[in-house]
């Protein structure tokens, strides 16, 4: 079976599509025949891996019946050629906020014959109560070559690091509530954009906490790879970071009312309900006071992130790869 998985158009890549790649060269690489499709009208070509799987333009797919046929979510319309060859159909779900939001009038995933994968756990939870499909649930890796902790960190202030283009306008309402408690000088801020893999693994490693504001979310990678570069991880879920988050504080304000799987991990990080500032501003001022006083729960929460970021290593994300798709 050859399996082919579209890459939709974007213009500089991001970590759905980072993981698409990574999902067609573990095929690739272990022997298998994958391709990524290419339709991409702003000019960004995926470039870059050695040994990556081969890449096709979309006017040149051909697809049979024999055929695998990849397409994330959010993009129905480009199920269309395998759709129309009989090829096996997958939606690879990697946001849930994204499951019902292209889908052409009239049109209802039942009447698809179409099979599900989950990016986590609660995306699977997810397409469970909506869909009432079951999904297998494939999970992405991080490069621990590229993220992974320093020996120190940094002297002086403790450093927050964000994303300003997660949910820009609530990061500052957190920050402002924040200063408003605990001071204009009471940390460090330090903004993560226009850096590549590596830049983003620096930075990490010179902070102390990450503020996470991003929502909603399938199986959000930055706070994974905060928590591989040794930050304590503050901030929202989007939902489907439940996979791998769990309370750090024995009596949160937020508790998750879905299901949670078993997990070899304890607490990992201070949690608040999506879009609620002002238990993430509380939730920093804790990060804050537990860098600076340095009690038992840092060191208990840093751990268990630790292990949190190593059960999505690259071996894990290959073998659910070879196993679901292979």
């Amino acid at each position: 079976m050859k399996t082919f998985i579209f890459l939709p158009p974007v213009s500089k890549p991001t970590g759905g599509v980072t993981v698409l790649r990574q999902v067609a060269d573990i095929l690739h690489l272990s022997g298998r025949e994958a391709f990524l499709v290419a339709r991409d009208e702003a000019g960004w070509r995926p470039e870059g891996l050695k040994d990556a799987a081969p890449v096709i333009e979309w006017d040149d797919l051909r697809l049979s019946a024999g055929d695998r046929w990849v397409v994330p979510e959010g993009w129905v319309n480009a199920l269309a050629p395998g759709l129309e060859a009989e090829a096996e159909c997958v939606s690879y779900v990697q946001n849930w906020a994204y499951l019902f939001s292209s889908l052409p009038p009239g049109v209802t995933w039942d009447r698809l014959p179409v099979s599900f994968v989950a990016v986590s756990d609660p995306v699977r939870h997810y397409i469970r109560q909506t869909v009432k499909r079951t999904a297998p649930v494939l999970r992405p890796g991080i490069d621990p070559t590229i993220f992974h902790s320093a020996d120190t960190r940094p002297q002086g202030k403790v450093r927050i690091a964000y994303m300003p283009r997660k949910n820009k306008s609530l990061a500052a309402q957190i920050r402002a509530a924040f200063e408003a408690r605990c001071g204009r000088d009471a940390a460090r801020w330090t903004p993560i954009e226009g850096m590549d893999a590596y830049g983003v693994a620096e930075t990490l490693r010179n902070s102390h906490i990450f503020l996470m504001t991003g929502f909603p979310e399938g199986c959000p990678l930055p706070p994974l790879e905060a928590m591989a570069c040794g930050c304590l991880c503050v901030g929202y879920s989007g939902f489907g970071g439940w996979d791998y988050m769990r309370q750090a504080e024995p009596e949160p304000r937020f508790t998750p009312w879905w299901p949670l799987r078993d997990v070899p991990w304890g607490g990992n990080g201070l949690w608040c309900a999506d879009g609620d500032v002002l238990d993430a501003a509380l939730s920093l001022e804790t990060a804050v006071n537990w860098w600076t006083e340095q009690p038992t729960e840092l060191d208990t929460a840093l751990a268990n992130a630790r292990t949190t970021a190593e059960a999505y290593s690259p071996e894990a994300q290959q073998a659910a790869v070879l196993d679901i798709l292979g």
